[in-house]
């Protein structure tokens, strides 16, 4: 049986320690499948029920491994349905590669059917994009495009018409013109060095040296260098703020964290950057500015391993370009160690009373469920080295003050797209990296129900993945958002009946609870953990339940009752659940 260019394809996938991709077949890539199928003992191919959500796994898988996630598609629609999760991937910066089908070469600009030009529509999203029209050019342009997308962290695009799939490998059917050969290249990646100029961790040492009262941002950058954040927080006596992507940097029960910022961050930590007379930024290109101190105000030292993210957000004093781990090793030595600093102790006092402030939410008692109250049920029942997922919406809010980051616990979300759906394809993608591992995806309604029938996918895949729905009816987040704008709700809230996602679980061979009374939560979750296989846990929590910042501007309070004042549907409900969290925090 002769090779066809596809073999080489999917054989250097595999030189390349690719062991996984994600996909859904069609006759647009017949031929691919046919070199999966021929290579199924060296590469798995995992069979989804939409591409989007195979797009979101291989992103996901890229997220928590940190090697190549790799998605299939075939041809026109196929390939469209990528796009969501590619951009995940190349918002958040992690290395990717799409491969798609495309209309046999013979029939291309005749408006065949499905002929979506892929390589054209894929032009902004992929880093290295390319349609093969040779089979010589493979496995060369394969080499070319993961290196790409470890290179410049992000997205690469292949996509092979039909006969090329087919056709012999390394056959050439051209005559050569050019004074060169076709490429013969290796499946190798040379990491560059990421250890910074001497010059610039000495200048970054000395501007923090000065420092009175510091502060450490860090993110999703930062996730492989835990124990060099914390020695120079120790060595500083700074506290460490953490970006919600950046969110298992450091462990939420460190002495040194003040937690989240932003909208979903913490009290302390925005009281902390209206402080702070020197920033220091580590692996984070912290999109959301007015978070940050005033221009000016604050002077600013950034670690960064992208040249061009560098003071992208906030004028930098010390911009450094290096890996966050080998940087902060290098700075390390040249801080002068502090004692006794009463700036750190400051705020873990502010950051003790946050954290009882936060318990006090979390209360078994309130009818409808807390949602808070369901979240730190799944934070205390789950392992230590659980990972969890976690889609967007008013979820990211309850996950982000309510999920402890402790031992080995990891955290993923689209932290830049701020996509929908994506938290379940994530746990999918997760548990085959770590089949030994606890994965938990923690979703909302309104995000499972765009990608619910992967639960079906890690039914038939044997994946004991579990799935704990934050079921309010509603898009909880938007709604919000249309109130904090000074506008009154309009078109986030579904009609009865609500859904009963539990159903569908076990109607597709899983373990699946519905759970209406706070009481029915912790045994359900224990069930749903304890199961042998995949479990779903459906709680229909405060659909009322505003999630509010950690710091409330009068600009925000004042929009707040303008939404009220213009006519806010179900106010009597939100003022009375404002209220219940009011006195639950004075009386605890």
């Amino acid at each position: 049986m002769a090779r066809i260019a596809s073999e080489s394809l999917i054989e250097r996938l595999a030189e390349w320690g690719v062991d996984t991709v994600f996909g859904l077949p069609g006759d647009g890539i017949n031929g691919i499948m046919e070199g999966l199928r021929r290579h199924r003992d060296r590469v798995r191919f995992v069979l989804v029920h939409h591409e989007e959500a195979a797009a979101f796994m291989a992103t996901g898988y890229a997220k928590a491994t940190g090697r190549l996630g790799v998605c299939l598609a075939t041809s026109g629609p196929g390939g469209i349905h990528l796009l969501n999760g590619l951009y995940d991937a190349k918002l958040d910066h992690v290395p990717v590669l799409a491969i798609t089908g495309m209309q046999e070469t013979s029939v291309l600009g005749t408006a065949y059917q499905q002929e979506v030009h892929l390589d054209k529509l894929f032009a902004d999203v992929a880093e290295y994009n390319m349609l093969i029209t040779n089979p010589v050019q493979l496995p060369s342009l394969v080499d070319l495009a993961i290196r790409t997308s470890y290179a410049r962290r992000g997205v690469s695009h292949l996509t092979l018409p039909n006969d090329i799939q087919v056709a012999e490998a390394g056959s050439d059917p051209f005559q050569q013109i050019a004074p060169a050969r076709p490429p013969q290249t290796s499946p190798v990646y040379l990491q560059p060095a990421g250890i910074p100029r001497q010059e610039d961790v000495e200048w970054a040492a000395e501007v923090l040296n000065r420092a009175e009262r510091p502060a450490i941002l860090v993110g999703q950058g930062a996730l492989h260098a835990r124990q060099e954040v914390l020695a120079v927080a120790e060595a500083l006596g700074a506290p460490v703020v953490k970006t919600l992507p950046g969110k298992a940097v450091v462990p939420d029960d460190s002495p040194y964290t003040t937690g989240g910022i932003g909208l979903l961050g913490t009290r302390p930590s925005e009281e902390l950057m209206d402080e702070a007379d020197v920033l220091f930024m580590v692996g984070t290109n912290f999109p959301y500015s007015k978070f940050l101190p005033e221009p000016g105000k604050t002077r600013v030292v950034q670690f960064e391993a992208e040249p061009t993210r560098a003071g992208a957000r906030i004028a930098t004093d010390v911009p450094v370009v290096c890996d966050a781990k080998e940087g902060l090793a290098a700075l390390l030595p040249l801080l002068a160690r502090r004692d006794g600093n009463a700036h750190l102790a400051k705020y873990q006092k502010k950051m003790a009373e946050w954290r009882s402030d936060m318990d006090t939410l979390e209360n078994p008692d309130r009818d409808p469920i807390a949602p808070q109250y369901a979240m730190s049920v799944v934070d205390r029942l789950a392992s230590d080295d659980a990972i969890l997922t976690c889609d967007s919406g008013t979820i990211a809010t309850w996950a982000a003050r309510h999920w402890t980051i402790r031992g080995e616990r990891e955290f993923y979300l689209s932290g830049t797209l701020a996509s929908m759906a994506n938290g379940l394809p994530y746990a999918i993608a997760m548990q085959h990296a770590f089949p030994e591992r606890q994965v938990i995806a923690y979703v909302g309604d309104g995000g499972f129900s765009m990608l619910m029938a992967e639960f079906l996918t890690a039914v038939q895949q044997r994946l004991p993945i579990k799935v704990v729905i934050n079921n309010n009816n509603s898009l909880g987040q938007i709604l919000w958002e249309q109130m904090v704008l000074g506008y009154p709700e309009h078109g986030v809230r579904y009609d009865q009946p609500e859904a009963d996602f539990s159903a569908w679980a076990r109607a597709c061979g899983g373990f699946g609870a519905k759970v209406t009374r706070a009481g029915d939560v912790a045994p359900a979750i224990q069930q749903a953990l304890a199961h042998d296989g995949p479990a779903l846990v459906d709680v229909d929590v405060n659909p009322n339940e505003p999630p509010m910042p950690g710091k409330v501007s009068y600009d925000q309070a004042k929009s707040f009752a303008q939404a009220f004042l213009k006519g806010q549907p179900h106010k009597a409900a939100i003022a009375t659940t404002l209220f219940k969290d009011r006195i639950q925090k004075l009386t605890d």
